[in-house]
């Protein structure tokens, strides 16, 4: 896709650039913690997701995310992947994290499940690819 420049010659570029999300998939307990957010359809569960904001290191910032919407102390942060997310112009950056305390979800999380891993089946788009690629490492 072309970049947008300024017809009359100014200089000026619009980049586009993707924004970077975080994404958690969230060990606890043995389980693993699909929410659903507040706007989604009954029954859509996904990771812990967020925008990293400027000048953060990513797993302080995917720690942040699992303790706003969770409550959850993040620990262990391993990086699984980082995927291109074009529908929704982002790019994920994904992390495994086993989370420690209780959960108490913020006002943007409706409800929460845990799934045993070997229940856990991943999805054909988004963080759907982060799960993929952490089951199939951990099946080795």
């Amino acid at each position: 896709m072309p970049r947008l420049s300024c017809s009359a010659g100014c200089g000026f570029v619009h980049w586009d650039n993707p924004a970077p999300v975080l994404a958690a998939l969230v060990e606890y307990q043995g389980a693993i913690v699909l929410a659903r957010n507040r706007a989604w359809a009954a029954g859509a569960f996904g990771l812990i997701t967020g925008f990293l904001e400027r000048g953060e290191d990513p797993v302080v910032g995917v720690a942040r995310e699992v303790r706003e919407e969770l409550g959850l102390e993040a620990s262990a942060t391993t990086l699984i992947g980082v995927y291109p997310f074009a529908r929704k112009h982002e790019v994920i950056i994904a992390y495994h994290v086993v989370g420690r305390g209780e959960i108490a979800l913020n006002e943007e999380l409706a409800e929460f499940r845990l799934i045993a891993p070997e229940r856990l089946k991943p999805w054909d788009f988004g963080t759907g690819f982060a799960v993929s690629d952490w089951l199939a490492r951990r099946a080795n």
